[in-house]
């Protein structure tokens, strides 16, 4: 029968040679789980503009091989940074903050945590054939985490052309089909953002009553839905003073 002492050194040195194999495990696949990680949200961003960049019938966003999906953000998405006063952050100063320096690598939900005079604002500008469209992104909270979503519209930056949401935990079935149910997203396209000078499009439950302006809701999904429409018109707000200098110099 084995020590007391043994047993200890047998477990410390099994903990430590397992420790050691996860580390190096982590180290190994670290570039190949960032650059998955980047092409995912690449991809989201890539949604918001899907009728746009010559999918074949049938076929969606999520079906786009990965060198593709690299292939339009390099030759057809120029990626700008702002401040909440709508100038635009270059890359290096960026880069201070975070690496690469690009719209891409912003933290929305580290931004979020900031206070709002000090946040970057991510945004891309899809071009292709002289068809010019803008995607912001936006953060908010839903019913149990955090939520978030990318909106794109048209030059004039009213009419919104597409859009993609994404959540941490909101509830599968309800909730979650802000993510899950690519109808929701849908709905969204042909809507206008702003009205008499302020952002009128929302989610209603109960049924769309503007077809301007509002999307139907998620059954079950109040809460939700509503915080979609909060970080929707608070989330868009903050692009205005760049959209402004856009429309006086047009």
């Amino acid at each position: 029968m084995h020590s007391t002492n043994y047993v200890i050194m047998f477990v410390l040195a099994l903990t430590s040679l397992v420790a050691i194999g996860l580390t190096t495990l982590r180290e190994v696949t670290f570039d190949t789980a960032e650059m998955n990680k980047a092409i995912f949200n690449k991809r989201e961003v890539i949604k918001a503009v899907a009728d746009h960049i010559g999918l074949e019938p049938g076929q969606k966003v999520a079906d786009l091989p990965n060198e593709r999906v690299l292939e339009i953000f390099e030759n057809d998405i120029k990626q700008i940074v702002l401040d909440m006063d709508g100038n635009e952050v270059d890359q290096n100063t960026v880069q201070k903050v975070y690496k690469g320096g690009l719209a891409e690598h912003i933290d929305m939900s580290k931004e979020k945590k900031k206070d709002e005079k000090d946040r970057l604002l991510p945004l891309y500008v899809y071009s292709k054939g002289g068809n010019t469209k803008y995607i912001v992104s936006v953060i908010g909270s839903g019913l149990w985490d955090e939520i978030w979503g990318n909106v794109a519209m048209e030059s004039d930056l009213n009419t919104v052309v597409g859009a993609s949401f994404d959540h941490k935990g909101e509830t599968p079935g309800l909730g979650a089909e802000i993510k899950d149910n690519p109808v929701f997203a849908a709905k969204f396209r042909g809507k206008q953002i702003y009205g008499d000078g302020e952002i009128k499009l929302n989610v209603r439950k109960g049924g769309a009553k503007d077809a301007t302006y509002d999307v139907d809701g998620i059954s079950g999904a109040t809460v939700t839905a509503d915080g979609v429409t909060e970080m929707l018109q608070r989330g868009i707000a903050y692009y205005n003073p760049y959209f402004s200098k856009i429309k006086s110099s047009k």
